[in-house]
């Protein structure tokens, strides 16, 4: 019992692994039965029961547990099979069959750990076999042995990856060396592949359970890890592929690293592509001026170079048009690109195989950024657009190699944006003067500079040079601009005087650009009221207010009806989009003074004259202005029948009267009101005391002229019948209790008439 004691380690120690031989050389020494030895055990037991009962220390008891579990480990171990009838633990100690599961695993666990150990990079088979059997005589199950050996192959490679971190890390240039870096990830992969070739040899069973290739995915710090797993795969991915072309024998390695990182497809695909795109960008440097400018086709050259970096030929052609990007913005650094730096350009387009399109853009956007600037400036100079503006932006336009639809573009965004400064502060202001001010304002920058920027950006004379053909060749183009205009509006007086004569417009000098205006900035809607509030401004003129509350209006001039209609080109309405502006004010005009005339909804002569006047002020087409004062009149006249048939006066005789004259009955009187009249009219008839009723009448002529179907005109005499039947017969039968027989008689005998 002593030895037995002493054989076995503290509870604060780990079995050595010898110690199940060492007792049972011993017991066979002493020549004891298993019986005997068994008790010997189970005295230890309650020797390590009872101390750990007696302590109250924490710890003590740990440990004094542990002791125990050890016991029943080895005592197991020695009895083997008869321990299940030799080793009461569970009938004395009370422990069940898990806390002995628990001790025997865990105690097998730490032996197999040690044997681990001697497991290192360079696997044998002898190795291999030795670390099965200990396993075997250990009792661990295959599924723990196999999560133990993982685990230790994981800390293996852990350690190379480690080991390479520090290296990529380190300051010191001795000690950051990409070739060590390089190293210590060759090791992982030679390891990783020993035991995949391991985990398919013939004699597998034999060998330590758990081989196979590893994985980092899954470990708890892999996320933390993750950035420093992914610098690590890229710097093995440069030096794999940065050389030579790229096949499968580089592929394949780089495809068994990603597994043992753990890093997703995905990730692995994007650092694989960046550092080809890196090594194709290396390789296009090297040959540009070389290879490639003597290569018969830079197509099949480039195609070349992808196929054998395998690399994707869409990023190649957006990595060229990268590299023209970047030497455009080098060239144009100074602000213009001078004959060599265009032919620089023009080698890197052919070499590179990049479209005329994409070029074109690149020039738009680098380029058009700094035409844009000059513009802006010459738009905004405080000292106006003078002749040194006028010289830059005629410079930036021809010395940036922009064309011309690029360089309208550019200009017209600009434009359109400060076009859009002057509609918002009209929109702003106080009042429709205020707001016609600020219309002036758009028409003249328009005319002043604007025009005349987009002449010179175009490479045109305009009025303010000596040659100043191209500035009056308006007129021919203004009686062209009206063909879709209606000729029965050519009478309005407000369309007529924006198309001046030459006369008017050779005192206004400057004519005003069409190319550009807010046509798809802003809706028609917007554009129409903006048109309308510029137009009142021309017929009204400026008003300046004075004491007593009473306003001046200044003298109107026709040239502002010219520059309305620079402010339709503007806002991009078309001639007939304005047409219409033109005609809804005429008309809004004409309907308020003609109902100040027919207030009393009476044409007389007189009126009519006084209208015939109206209308030719205004220029209003005759048709229109007559549909306007029928309009008028018959709103007047439904609301005084509407008066009359509330009180009575209008019956069918004055309803027929009104449709012998032609007027819409429809329109006039409502429905409900025509049936009034028929109700009334058919309530009359019911009434007359001469017992003649006729259908056709009633039923068919009545409500032809009412406009009244005959099924609802039957269904309104049939419901006056009723009424008048039930009140006949309640009057004879009060008639009758009153004894009244000749009345009886005489309020009976139309009744029976009825019906007869």
């Amino acid at each position: 019992c002593s030895f037995l004691y002493s054989v076995l380690p503290p509870g604060d120690e780990d079995l050595k692994g010898d110690e199940v031989e060492v007792i049972a050389k011993f017991k066979r020494g002493l020549g004891l039965d298993d019986v005997d030895a068994a008790n010997m055990h189970m005295e230890i037991g309650r020797r390590l029961y009872r101390e750990r009962l007696e302590t109250r220390d924490r710890d003590a008891d740990i440990e004094q547990r542990r002791a125990f579990q050890k016991l029943i480990y080895v005592s197991n171990l020695v009895f083997g099979d008869a321990s299940a009838f030799l080793l009461p633990w569970k009938r004395l100690f009370g422990i069940t069959d898990s806390q002995i599961d628990i001790a025997m695993r865990d105690n097998a666990k730490n032996l197999y750990a040690i044997q681990l150990k001697s497991i290192g990079r360079g696997l044998d088979i002898g190795t291999l076999i030795e670390v099965r059997r200990a396993q075997l005589a250990c009792k661990l199950s295959d599924e723990i042995a196999a999560d133990m050996f993982r685990e230790h192959a994981k800390k293996l490679i852990q350690e190379n990856i480690s080991s390479a971190l520090d290296i990529l890390k380190s300051r010191n240039k001795a000690t950051n060396s990409p070739t060590q870096v390089i190293e210590e990830v060759k090791c992982v992969l030679a390891f990783n592949s020993l035991l995949t070739v391991l985990s398919k040899h013939p004699q597998g069973d034999r060998f330590a359970r758990g081989l196979g290739p590893i994985s980092l995915a899954g470990e708890l710090d892999h996320d933390r890890r993750a950035g420093d797993l992914k610098t690590l795969y890229r710097a093995y991915a440069t030096d794999v592929l940065s050389d030579g072309p790229v096949d499968n024998e580089k592929l394949t390695p780089l495809n068994d690293l990603r597994n043992i990182f753990g890093l997703g497809k995905r990730e692995a695909e994007a650092i694989i592509s960046d550092v080809k795109s890196q090594a194709y960008r290396k390789r296009l440097a090297k040959s540009f001026n070389t290879d490639l400018a003597a290569a018969p086709s830079k197509a099949s050259f480039l195609q070349n170079l992808c196929e054998e970096l395998q690399f994707d030929p869409e990023l190649a052609s957006k990595m060229h048009e990268d590299i023209y990007r970047q030497k455009l913005q080098q060239f144009v650094a100074d602000g213009e690109l001078s004959k060599d730096e265009t032919e620089a350009l023009m080698a890197f387009q052919v070499r590179l195989c990049i479209p005329q399109e994409t070029v074109d853009a690149a020039h738009t956007d680098i380029c058009g950024q700094l035409f844009e600037k000059v513009v802006k400036e010459a738009i905004l100079s405080v000292d106006g657009y003078n002749a040194d503006r006028r010289e830059a932006v005629r410079k930036a336009a021809q010395s940036l190699n922009l064309k011309k639809e690029a360089a309208m573009t550019i200009f017209s965004k600009a434009v359109r944006k400060l076009f859009l400064n002057y509609i918002q502060k009209a929109k702003a202001a106080g009042n429709r003067i205020e707001q016609a001010k600020e219309l002036k304002k758009l028409i003249s920058f328009n005319t002043v500079v604007v025009s005349e920027l987009l002449a010179d950006i175009k490479g045109e004379l305009t009025t303010a040079e000596p040659a100043t053909s191209s500035a009056t060749s308006e007129p021919e183009t203004t009686e062209s601009e009206g063909e879709d205009e209606d000729y029965e509006w050519e009478s309005l007086e407000t369309l007529k005087k924006t198309r001046p004569d030459k006369e008017l417009k050779e005192k206004l000098g400057k004519s005003s650009q069409k190319e550009i205006s807010l046509k798809d900035d802003l809706p028609l809607r917007d554009r129409a009221e903006l048109y309308q509030t510029y137009l009142m401004f021309c017929i009204t003129g400026e008003t300046t207010n004075v004491s007593f509350g009473t306003a001046i209006s200044s003298k109107k001039d026709d040239s502002e009806y010219l520059m309305l209609k620079q402010l339709g080109h503007i806002l991009g309405l078309t001639a007939k989009e304005a047409q219409d502006v033109h005609i809804k004010l005429a008309e809004k005009a004409f309907v308020q003074q003609a109902e100040v005339v027919l207030a009393d909804g009476k044409l007389t002569e007189s009126k009519a004259d006084q209208l015939a006047t109206i209308q030719k002020q205004v220029g209003l087409p005759s048709e229109h202005a007559q549909k306007i004062i029928k309009s008028i009149t018959t709103t007047k006249l439904s609301s005084a029948i509407e008066a009359s048939i509330s009180r009575g006066q209008i019956g069918i005789q004055q309803v027929r009267g009104l449709k012998d004259a032609n007027f819409e009955l429809d329109s006039l009187i409502s429905e409900p009101l025509r049936e009034t009249i028929y109700k009334k009219c058919a309530e009359e008839i019911f009434s007359s005391g001469t017992g003649e009723f006729d259908e056709e009448e009633v039923y068919v002529k009545m409500p032809a002229d009412l406009i009244i179907s005959a099924e609802k005109a039957r269904s309104i005499v049939q419901d006056i019948a009723k009424v008048r039947l039930e009140n006949a017969l309640v009057q004879a039968v009060a008639l009758l209790r009153q004894k009244k027989r000749d009345g009886v008689v005489r309020t009976v005998c139309p009744i029976v008439c009825l019906f007869c």
